[in-house]
């Protein structure tokens, strides 16, 4: 009984261990488990499904990349309006599932390379594609505008729209079922984002005919600074960039 008392207490002693530890990438081998948070909202990176499970190109790779380090990989959920207290308080190693290179985040983690390069767009009724083709043209009075909550698209919505009226959706799973259900009539998302939905809903939602992103960004995997989990996230992305396993698994997540 005591030598099982003992281990218990050992087992323990060494969760709280690795708990304290900075991470890192002998922290995340030492545990035997690689930690991803993400919100798990957003298609084609990373979705929750209903069952609890989680699918999308981030998660995939994410999947390839804990087999690569001989770990299990544990998925923690958090939220956008979150994201970032949480990658403070070291609840996960990494955040993935759309994450966008920002300077406040760059300010606190480093960044793996980049996995898409990309812009806001309008998604809006497919009736509306040639009318909402500015910020000027969409910040008026009677263009509703609808976000999800504490991420980047209401941080431009708020900064760029001044005259619409802005909803904020409970999550973003469902913006887009505002528009469909005429509750809405715009939401700008990333380019990518706009042209799932738009393939989702074909002749209901569409992109509007913008001539160029209002903005450009980039998504990358978001995670601590040490240059030896930075060295291993680069060259697992890099080569997978390389040899096409990324472009291949991000089309197949747009559905």
């Amino acid at each position: 009984m005591r030598r099982v008392l003992s281990v218990l207490l050992l087992a323990t002693a060494a969760g709280t261990a690795f708990a304290d530890d900075p991470i890192n990438l002998d922290t995340i081998k030492g545990r035997g488990t690689l930690r991803v948070g993400t919100p798990g909202d957003y298609r084609p990176f990373a979705i929750r499904n209903d069952d609890g499970s989680y699918e999308g190109a981030d998660i995939d790779m994410a999947k390839g990349f804990a087999g690569k380090l001989g770990v299990r990989l544990e998925i923690v959920p958090t939220e956008w309006a979150r994201l970032q207290g949480d990658f403070d308080a070291g609840n996960f190693d990494i955040a993935l599932g759309g994450i966008s290179i920002t300077p406040d985040r760059a300010a606190k983690g480093d960044f793996s390379v980049a996995l898409l390069e990309d812009g806001k767009r309008p998604l809006v009724r497919c009736a509306d594609k040639d009318k909402f083709t500015s910020i000027a043209a969409i910040d008026q009075p009677g263009a509703r505008v609808v976000v999800n909550p504490g991420a980047a698209n209401e941080a431009f919505a708020r900064a760029n729209f001044h005259q619409a009226p802005i909803t904020v959706n409970p999550d973003n799973l469902t913006v887009a079922d505002q528009i469909v259900a005429g509750k809405a009539d715009v939401f700008v998302t990333d380019g990518i984002e706009a042209d799932l939905y738009a393939k989702r809903y074909p002749g209901v939602l569409c992109a509007a005919t913008v001539p160029g992103p209002f903005t450009h960004l980039t998504k990358a995997w978001y995670f601590p600074k040490d240059p030896g989990l930075k060295q291993a996230i680069d060259d697992y992305l890099g080569a997978a960039k390389s040899d096409g396993t990324w472009a291949a698994t991000l089309d197949a997540a747009m559905k």
